[in-house]
């Protein structure tokens, strides 16, 4: 009877420890798979921007799979990420999904012939030098281990999981420390003048 009380004390002093362990481990999940790579801490609570139509980053993104630089072809070339041309949305939006209300709100754009006028969500001071180019180099392309299908878990180091979103809000600080605590561990530059030109 000791014995069997010992096993029940035992589940019960193990299941809430393991339970914390498994919640500790998801949560750090989404960086742990970056091979090469130690994300940068800091979380921020941005305000929601305001969009002229609520684009769904989560159908986009993680249930059809469309890869980060496919719509922000940019990133890989360029200092900024670039905003798709309303052509390339219109190039599967003028067959799919065309009852949808966004999807007619974006047809208004283009048969007008005029871009959506999107609010910039992720910014930095003019004096901050930053260059997407120079990130998916050092992260993606040149890390052998990781393909270039899962450069969402890189985007997601500085936008968030974006790919669980809707609009795209900001929730990482992008701050100067922010910055420097990435670049430390991943032995980025140290000089001033690489980010501040």
């Amino acid at each position: 009877m000791n014995a069997g009380r010992g096993i029940v004390w035992s589940w019960a002093l193990f299941l809430p420890l393991a339970v914390f362990l498994l919640l500790m481990m998801s949560s750090a999940q989404v960086y742990a798979e970056v091979p090469n790579a130690v994300p940068p801490k800091g979380d921020h609570k941005g305000e929601d921007v305001p969009q002229p139509i609520e684009f769904p980053h989560d159908i986009h993104a993680k249930i059809n799979e469309i890869n980060c630089m496919y719509c922000h072809t940019y990133a890989r070339r360029s200092k900024v990420a670039g905003i798709p041309p309303t052509s390339k949305c219109m190039g599967c939006h003028s067959v799919i999904a065309t009852d949808k209300p966004r999807i007619q709100k974006l047809t208004e754009y283009w048969e007008k012939r005029e871009p959506p006028p999107w609010n910039k969500v992720h910014d930095v001071p003019d004096y901050v030098h930053f260059t997407h180019e120079k990130h998916l180099k050092r992260f993606v392309f040149d890390n052998e281990e990781l393909p270039v299908e899962r450069v969402s878990e890189v985007c997601a180091f500085c936008h968030g999981e974006v790919k669980n979103m809707t609009v795209a809000h900001k929730v990482k600080p992008l701050t100067m420390g922010f910055c420097v605590r990435c670049h430390e561990a991943n032995k980025g530059p140290s000089d001033c003048w690489k980010c501040h030109k």
